[in-house]
């Protein structure tokens, strides 16, 4: 993904129970893509839109946005520095790619194809 930083920061890869017990949502069935945002990001709000509409378009596929700031326990661990940050994770809640700054629909889709 543009922006792209592609270290996998998560120590044990974030297997999934673990991960999606402390992300408080509902994992994708193929993957997930984890966006840590804060409240006057605004790259955060038109990556919120970019993830969306990608989750929207490929089935099995979830978007999933953690309040950096409400969660600087996670934002630590996942070793996240700025945001927006993304995560995307596979269907066993490994994080197979990630990227800091704003990224385009195209990248994001082309990330997934390491997930799925």
């Amino acid at each position: 993904m543009r922006g792209s930083d592609d270290r996998e920061r998560s120590g044990d890869g974030g297997a999934r129970p673990g991960l999606a017990a402390e992300l408080g949502a509902e994992m994708g069935e193929r993957a997930t893509l984890v966006q840590f945002s804060s409240a006057f990001c605004a790259p955060c709000r038109a990556t919120r839109r970019v993830l969306g509409e990608v989750a929207d378009m490929v089935p099995g596929v979830t978007h999933v946005e953690i309040d950096a700031e409400a969660r600087l326990d996670l934002v630590r661990r996942m070793g996240v520095e700025r945001t927006p940050t993304v995560l995307v994770l596979d269907a066993d809640g490994r994080v197979v790619r990630r990227a800091a700054g704003q990224p385009r629909k195209a990248d994001v889709i082309a990330a997934l194809g390491a997930a799925l």
